[in-house]
């Protein structure tokens, strides 16, 4: 083999290797499947507090933990649909949302 043909080789197999080792992903993160009830609007405070516990308990969202979040929307024929995505996406961990019922759906009457 002739040098410079010997350089080539070389050369290709670094760039070979360069792109493998860019193409290589982050491990993946633990994610936790968020299932809200309602809305993310309806659930900023719960939310916001989940997130703020997470913390103080060393998991930074996007960090340590990833949240996937899903709602419901209101509607309960959605939480087998969102249940069996998260099912698809591997999450660790499904963490229903709080269930809240209006004022008169509470009363005895």
């Amino acid at each position: 083999m002739r040098r410079r043909d010997f350089i080539k080789v070389i050369a290709g197999s670094m760039a070979v290797c360069s792109l493998a080792a860019r193409a290589q992903q982050r491990p993946q993160l633990p994610t936790i499947g968020f299932l809200g009830a309602n809305n993310a609007t309806f659930a900023r405070s719960s939310i916001d507090a989940f997130v703020q516990r997470l913390r103080e308990l060393g998991w930074i969202e996007n960090q340590t933990v990833a949240i996937e979040y899903r709602w419901a929307e209101g509607r309960e024929e959605r939480f087998a649909e969102i249940a069996a995505e998260f099912i698809r996406l591997k999450v660790d961990v499904i963490l229903p949302g709080l269930v809240t019922r209006s004022a008169p759906a509470l009363s005895p009457h």
